[in-house]
C-alpha cells in the first residue's frame, strides 16, 4: 500500500526545525488480554494488500483504481497536506522573523503665526524622504513553549497521516465489500432467471393437462401463481444488482451507470486465520495509531500553555539609511540602527493563561479516555470476527448439504408428480425448498467473505492466503 505523499514533506520538516515530534505515550491500564477469547493461531500476519488474497486479477485492479481516483480518499489526503502546512505554521516562530521595509514620504508644514512683511500671510516649508530598512525579531524560546507547540502540531500531522492510512484500508475494504455484492447479486439474479424458467415450463405443462382434464383448476392456478411471483422476483434481483454495481462505480470515481464489469465467481477465502496477539493490535491498526498521536499531541498542547506563564524574552533589531535624496541611499553616511532586548512577564489577563491551562489538560483528559475507547473497541471487532468465521463456516456447509438434497428432493418430486403419485403441494414445497436453499447459500458465501473483510479490517492487515476450496466444490489432484 502507498505511503502519503507528505511523508517526505513531514521528514523535510523535522530536519529543518528544532522540535521533535513527542514519544509514543505508553499506557500501563490498557484493556487487553494476553490472547484472543476466540481461537486462532499465531502466524506472521503481512500488514499490505489484504484483498489479493482473495486471488483475483479483476479485485486487484478494481481496488487500485478506487485508491488512485475515490475523491473522499483525495480529501483525507488534502488534509495531511493542511497538517503539514499548521506544523510549519506552529514552528515558524523558532526561527528568526526578517523584515524589509521601502517608504517615501513628501511632506508640507505651514508655520501659523510667523508672516513675512509684504510675504504670504504664512511659512510653508516642504520635505521629502526616502528610507529603506532591515528589520529582524526573534523570541528566545528559553521555556520551550513554541517548542511544545510544533511538537504538538507535528503529532497532529502523524494522526493525519494515519487517519490518511485508514482511510485507504476503509475505502479497500468498502469496494471489495462492493465487488462481492455485486457479484452475489449476479449469482442471485441468475438463479431468479433460473426459478422463473423452472416455474413457466410447470405452469405450461399443467396448463397442458388441464385443458385435456388430466389436473385440476386449483394445480393450474398455483403454478401460474409461482410464475408470477418468480417473474417478480427476477425484476427485484435485478434492481439489487444494478444498485450494487452503480455503488462500487461511485467507489471508484466513475459515473454510476451500472456497467461495471466484476466478473462470474465469488471469490475464495484463505484457510486459516493467523490473528497473532492482543498487543500487536496497537501496532498495526491506523485508527489505533493516530489516537495514539492525538493524545501525545494534547500532552504537548498542556506543556505549551503551562510555559505560557513563564517570561517571554525576545531581541529585535534593525538598520537601514534614510535620507532627503533617493540617491543618498546608496550613502553609508546616513546609516541608521536599533538594537533591544525585550522581557514581557504576563501578570494580570483576567485568568485567561490558567484557564487555558486547564482547558489542555482537561482535553489530554478527554484524548486519554478516547485512545481507551478505540482500544476496546478494536479488540472487540476482532473478537466478533474471530467467533464469526467459524459460525459462519458451519452454517454454509449445512447450507451446502441442504443445497444438494432440495435439489435431488425436487427431482424426485417432479418425477411422481407427473406420475400421478404425489399432490400439486408437495412439488411446490420442493420448488420453493430448493430455491430458498440455493438463496441462503449464495447469501452465507457472502456473509463470510464480508466477516473476513472485517477481520482484516480489525487486524490492521492480511495474512499469507491458504487457499480454501468452497463448499460443494470438487477437490483436484496433480
Amino acid at each position: 500500500m502507498r505511503r502519503p505523499a507528505t511523508a517526505s514533506a513531514l521528514l523535510l520538516l523535522l530536519l529543518t526545525s528544532c522540535a521533535t515530534a513527542p514519544d509514543k505515550v505508553m499506557v500501563d491500564d490498557l484493556p487487553q488480554g494476553d490472547v484472543w477469547a476466540s481461537v486462532a493461531s499465531t502466524n506472521d500476519v503481512a500488514s499490505e494488500g489484504w484483498w489479493t488474497t482473495f486471488g483475483s486479477t479483476n479485485l486487484n485492479a478494481t481496488v487500485a483504481e478506487a485508491l488512485r481516483e475515490n475523491h473522499n480518499l483525495k480529501q483525507a489526503l488534502a488534509r495531511v497536506d493542511a497538517a503539514v502546512a499548521q506544523a510549519r505554521i506552529a514552528g515558524a516562530d523558532l526561527q528568526p522573523q526578517v523584515g524589509f521595509n521601502f517608504d517615501a514620504a513628501k511632506r508640507q508644514q505651514v508655520f501659523v503665526g510667523l508672516p513675512i512683511p509684504g510675504g504670504p500671510s504664512a511659512l510653508t516649508s516642504k520635505s521629502t524622504s526616502y528610507g529603506a530598512s532591515l528589520n529582524l525579531t526573534w523570541e528566545l524560546d528559553v521555556w520551550g513553549r513554541i517548542r511544545a507547540g510544533q511538537s504538538a502540531a507535528l503529532a497532529n500531522v502523524q494522526a493525519s497521516e494515519s487517519d490518511y492510512l485508514g482511510a485507504m484500508e476503509s475505502l479497500a475494504a468498502q469496494t471489495v465489500r462492493a465487488w462481492v455484492g455485486a457479484i452475489a447479486a449476479e449469482h442471485q439474479l441468475r438463479l431468479a432467471h433460473a426459478t422463473e424458467e423452472s416455474f413457466r415450463l410447470t405452469a405450461e405443462q399443467l396448463g397442458e393437462r388441464y385443458r385435456r382434464g388430466l389436473r385440476s383448476a386449483l394445480d393450474y392456478r398455483f403454478a401460474m401463481n409461482n410464475h408470477a411471483a418468480a417473474k417478480a422476483l427476477v425484476s427485484l434481483r435485478d434492481r439489487e444488482r444494478q444498485a450494487a454495481v452503480r455503488q462500487l462505480e461511485i467507489l471508484l470515481g466513475r459515473y454510476p451507470a451500472g456497467s461495471a464489469d466484476t466478473g462470474d465467481a465469488l471469490p475464495l477465502l484463505v484457510g486459516e486465520v493467523p490473528a497473532g496477539l492482543p498487543s500487536e493490535l496497537l501496532e498495526r491498526r491506523p485508527d489505533l495509531a493516530a489516537s495514539e498521536r492525538r493524545l501525545a499531541a494534547s500532552l504537548a498542547r498542556v506543556k505549551e500553555a503551562k510555559r505560557a506563564l513563564l517570561p517571554r524574552i525576545s531581541l529585535t533589531a534593525g538598520g537601514g539609511r534614510t535620507s532627503a535624496e533617493l540617491a543618498d541611499l546608496l550613502d553609508a553616511s546616513y546609516n541608521m540602527w536599533n538594537l533591544a532586548a525585550n522581557l514581557a512577564q504576563p501578570v494580570f489577563q483576567g485568568g485567561r493563561l490558567r484557564a487555558n491551562v486547564k482547558l489542555t489538560e482537561a482535553q489530554a483528559r478527554e484524548a486519554l479516555e478516547a485512545y481507551h475507547g478505540v482500544v476496546l473497541r478494536a479488540f472487540g471487532e476482532v473478537e466478533i470476527a474471530l467467533s464469526s468465521e467459524s459460525q459462519l463456516r458451519e452454517r454454509e456447509d449445512a447450507l451446502a448439504e441442504a443445497a444438494v438434497q432440495s435439489s435431488e428432493a425436487l427431482r424426485l418430486a417432479e418425477e411422481r408428480y407427473f406420475a400421478g403419485l404425489i399432490e400439486f403441494v408437495t412439488l411446490m414445497e420442493a420448488q420453493r425448498g430448493a430455491f430458498n436453499a440455493e438463496t441462503e447459500l449464495i447469501r452465507v458465501r457472502q456473509q463470510r467473505l464480508d466477516n473476513r473483510i472485517d477481520l482484516f479490517l480489525a487486524l490492521g492487515g492480511g495474512f499469507p492466503p491458504e487457499r480454501e476450496q468452497p463448499a460443494g466444490t470438487p477437490q483436484t489432484k496433480d
